[in-house]
């Protein structure tokens, strides 16, 4: 019996898995952006804020204000390199002054020279002056010896002084410039500008060494006061914690510079016997004994049975807070 091609009907075969697995196509990976040998990825452009100031530029501001105030006065303003720059040193009111570092990259040139006659513009500045290393070691300038004693430097440091443009960040504008160095070498050799040109390095080094109250200041109203630990979001709270947290701090100093200090008593630590200057940390801890003992006397009278045990308690209650 004969058939035709079309008549013949193959039965339906159902799918293998293995099969369906080596005919399938590996999916391609796609690649990311920003991988290797790709484009980094484009930054979404935004428009910059009118109202956003940089710090130095806060400073800027600060100064004119104040000096706005008292024109007839003369300041003399410290600041750290974060401040030293053009963006403060070219914009000084004419009463304020400035005393900061130079950066140890930073380049001094000399004075310009005096017209030639010739024509063209005149010169802006002076030959390029030795660098801190170059100057340092420069044996025709020879090193001046002096000897600080004051709060925030106890040291005899090595002094050279001379008159330069620190041209990058003032311009044409006449510095005093100093190179200190450490005669125990526990400071790196630093330069300093001033822009007084009438004062002498040991005025210039006093003053500047002055910003250690401010450190020693933030450093106790944030540890012992604890100005760092409020995480203020609200403008009303920003404004309030830090001039609270300050103006407390000022009491405190205040109180025991006028009666406080009768009553100091460093504690006993085996391992530091030469301390004689009190910190932050001690002015709280008297001010702690005093409170408590004014407290405790209303309970237990200070003088009887109890006096050895009340003096433990209060000691141990000023010291822990």
């Amino acid at each position: 019996m004969a058939f035709a091609s079309d008549d013949i009907v193959e039965p339906e075969r159902k799918p293998d898995f293995f099969s369906s697995l080596k005919k399938a196509k590996p999916a391609k990976r796609k690649r990311r952006r920003g991988g290797r040998g790709a484009a980094a990825p484009r930054k979404k452009w935004r428009p910059a804020n009118p109202n956003h100031r940089t710090r130095p530029q806060l400073l800027v501001e600060m100064l004119q204000l104040v000096a706005g105030w008292f024109p007839q006065r003369q300041f003399v303003v410290c600041a750290d390199s974060a401040y030293g720059g053009q963006s403060v040193l070219r914009h000084l009111p004419a009463n304020v002054d400035l005393i900061s570092q130079v950066h140890p990259q930073g380049a001094l040139y000399g004075p310009p020279p005096p017209p030639t006659g010739k024509r063209g513009a005149r010169r802006k500045k002076g030959e390029r002056l030795p660098g801190l290393q170059a100057w340092a070691d420069d044996a025709a300038s020879p090193w001046q010896q002096l000897a600080f004693d004051q709060y925030g430097l106890h040291a005899t440091l090595q002094i050279k002084v001379q008159q330069a443009l620190y041209y990058t960040a003032g311009k044409d504008r006449l510095l005093t410039i100093l190179l200190t160095r450490d005669t125990t070498g526990k400071r790196p050799d630093q330069r300093f500008y001033c822009t007084r040109l009438d004062w002498g390095a040991r005025e210039v080094l006093s003053a500047y060494a002055s910003r250690w109250a401010l450190e020693v200041t933030l450093e106790g109203a944030k540890q012992v006061l604890g100005l760092e630990d409020p995480a203020n979001r609200l403008p009303q709270a920003v404004r309030r914690t830090a001039p609270v947290a300050l103006l407390l701090y000022g009491l405190i100093v205040l109180w025991f510079d006028t009666v406080g200090q009768q009553w100091l008593r460093f504690p006993q630590r085996p391992w530091y016997r030469r301390k004689r200057e009190p910190s932050f940390q001690d002015m709280v801890t008297t001010l702690r004994r005093k409170s408590w003992e004014e407290k405790l006397a209303e309970v237990v009278p200070p003088r009887g049975p109890y006096e050895k045990w009340l003096a433990s308690v209060v000691e141990w209650a000023a010291r822990v807070g």
